[in-house]
This record gives C-alpha cells, sequence and structure tokens, in this order.
C-alpha cells in the first residue's frame, strides 16, 4: 500500500502526502501570526527533495502559505523533477507578497483567473495538478459560479483536477454533483478527530480525502508536554479560536490526554507515534492520503516510513477505537466542552 487514486480523475499519487504549510516561513494577518514561525529555505530544498527519493509524490501547498514563498520554494524544490511530483494547491485567500501579510479573500472567477496564473508562475510549472479552492466556509452558490472557470482551466490545460478545502460534508456533497472533474477534498481528519460524514460523502462520490492536521498540529509526534510552550511567531503559539489542539502557547490539556491514552495501541508494533497515527488513517479508509506538514529531511525520513509499515492491523484499530471511544464519551465533561466538538470556522483560515 504505496499508492493511491485520486478520486475520479485517475491520478495516481503517494498513499503519503507532504504538507508544505511551514515551509512557507513566515506570514502574518497584522500582528497574528499565520507561520510556524522562521524556516531555513535550503533544509526545506532538501526536505522535499528527500521525500521524492522515499516515494513520496504529493506535495500539497497554497498561494497564501508565506504569502507566495512557500510555491516558490517548491517551485524550486522539485526543478529537473517535476514530472515525478503530483503538485497540489489552494486560492482564495489575498495577500501580499512585499510585506509577506494576509488582505482578505476573493471567491470571483476573475480572481480565479489570476490566482492560478500566479501560482503557475512561482511553482515555476505549466500545470497543476490538483487545484483546491481554500475558503471552507464560502456560500455553495458562489461555489457554483466558479465550476464554469476550474472547467476552463481544465480544458486549457492549466490544472488537470480539482476540489475544495472544507469541512462542511453536506457542501462537498453538493459540490461533487455540480461539478464534474472534482476529485477531491482537503479536511480535517486525525486519530484525534474523526470524521465520518466527510469520508462518507468521499465513498458516495468517488473523491480522494486528503487529510489536514493528520498528526494533531504536531500533537501526534509525540514531544509536546503540559510544560511544553510554542514561540509567538508560530501559528500555534497565539493559538486563534479555530486551532483546537493549542491554547496560550500550549498543548491543550485534554488533547494531550487523548494522545496518551492511544500511544500503546499506535506504537504495539514497533511504530513511533506519529507513524502509528498515520497507519490509523490508511486503517480507517481506503481513500484517505495523510498531508503531515514537514519542514525537515528527518520529519520526512520518519514520515514516509510509514508507507513500509501500512496500515494499522484490525487488532490494533479495534484497539485504539476502543481507548477513543471512552474518551469521546468523556469530552462531554465541562473542562472539554469548549473545545468539542470543532470550533466554529473563521472568516480567514490559513
Amino acid at each position: 500500500m504505496t499508492t493511491r487514486t485520486l478520486g475520479r480523475s485517475g491520478i495516481e499519487v503517494s498513499a503519503l502526502g507532504m504538507g508544505c504549510w511551514a515551509i512557507g516561513g513566515p506570514w502574518a494577518e497584522g500582528t497574528r501570526p499565520l507561520g510556524w514561525g522562521r524556516v531555513d529555505d535550503e533544509e526545506s530544498v532538501r526536505a522535499v527533495r528527500r521525500a521524492l527519493d522515499l516515494g513520496v509524490t504529493l506535495f500539497d501547498t497554497a498561494d497564501t502559505y508565506g504569502a507566495g514563498h512557500g510555491e516558490r520554494i517548491l517551485g524550486r524544490a522539485l526543478a529537473g523533477r517535476r514530472d515525478e511530483a503530483v503538485i497540489a494547491t489552494k486560492w482564495g485567500y489575498t495577500f501580499d507578497e512585499r510585506t509577506r501579510q494576509a488582505t482578505g479573500e476573493d471567491a470571483s472567477p476573475a480572481y480565479l483567473r489570476r490566482a492560478v496564473v500566479d501560482s503557475l508562475r512561482r511553482l515555476d510549472t505549466d500545470r497543476i495538478d490538483l487545484y483546491q479552492l481554500h475558503l471552507g466556509d464560502l456560500p455553495l452558490p458562489r461555489v457554483q459560479a466558479l465550476l464554469g472557470t476550474l472547467e476552463d482551466l481544465v480544458a486549457d490545460g492549466l490544472i488537470r483536477a480539482y476540489g475544495w478545502s472544507t469541512d462542511r460534508a453536506d457542501r462537498i456533497a453538493a459540490f461533487a454533483e455540480a461539478a464534474p472533474r472534482a476529485t477531491a477534498v482537503q479536511h480535517t481528519l486525525s486519530v484525534l478527530r474523526d470524521t465520518p460524514a466527510m469520508l462518507a460523502a468521499c465513498d458516495k462520490h468517488d473523491l480522494a480525502s486528503v487529510n489536514r492536521g493528520p498528526l494533531g498540529m504536531g500533537l501526534l509526534t509525540g514531544k509536546y508536554t503540559t510544560e511544553s510552550t510554542l514561540p509567538r511567531d508560530d501559528v500555534r503559539g497565539l493559538a486563534p479560536t479555530w486551532l483546537e489542539w493549542f491554547r496560550g502557547g500550549r498543548p491543550a490539556p485534554e488533547w494531550l490526554r487523548r494522545v496518551a491514552a492511544v500511544r500503546g495501541a499506535l506504537t504495539a508494533d514497533g511504530r513511533t507515534l506519529a507513524q502509528g497515527a498515520l497507519g490509523w488513517l490508511w486503517a480507517r479508509s481506503e481513500r484517505t492520503v495523510p498531508i503531515p506538514g514537514c519542514r525537515t529531511v528527518a520529519q520526512v525520513e520518519e514520515n514516509a516510513a510509514a508507507l513500509r509499515l501500512g496500515p494499522l492491523t484490525p487488532d490494533h484499530f479495534a484497539e485504539v477505537e476502543r481507548q477513543l471511544a471512552g474518551l469521546r464519551a468523556a469530552a462531554l465533561r465541562d473542562a472539554d466542552r469548549p473545545h468539542w466538538p470543532m470550533p466554529p470556522i473563521p472568516a480567514i483560515r490559513p
């Protein structure tokens, strides 16, 4: 189990992708950071190339990551190896490349045409394999107004397929029914946050399930404790309301309890915690393609090793589910209630 088909498109991708939010580097909305702090661009390039060497072919970014910088770094890393990779990027949020500031959003067909041309230039490529609407809460009529332009972009050869980054199962179903070449939905999914309605929509409409946050923004790497603090230039350090895993610059205690509860089952066969969390996703559905964020070669190597291990065995998967059943019930306690279920989707979200 090392490859999967990207929904209706027939495009073959590795069962594991690489999320490229972090390698975009710093950017902000006013004084609020939207990146993961400073990064080493040379290490980012090495990480992308190492991922390719290890069989990872799907690279997911967005034009707004680093206010365009993330796409440039990915394009640079894929120079000479473009045909080995499947590039997924997103559009919808606006930004100033010079100041690295988020400036709002634009869901117009005219902006869509400009955005795809700009992304192609930054990525230094002649086509985008998967082009995703980044505005997860956009009303469905406004999404449907974009379909004609998206189909034209496919016909022109600028994009191969398209999708939507959203956590709204009802909207993705309506989108898939109206969109001939819709092939994927990018949504939250991890062992800590199951989303059965989204997976059901993917099954019904033959969509790939591209999983953002598969490692809980780092919680499922096992490196954080109740004493850990995140720097203030890291989006997790200030923890906006939609970012449920961290609070006040620290890992949220209720989520650390859940990580501790499932650690044993996820690592029982010798996997690392992160590898076990990825194995759970593959065992959960044959449509899942997790895209854990990476910014170092070491992170890429640990995640890519999970491809060889494959899905959790049925027994280990069942044990994880048994442990989580009690925790999901416990989440109704007053201490946990403000952080369960999913917080409201904000107007601006990376």
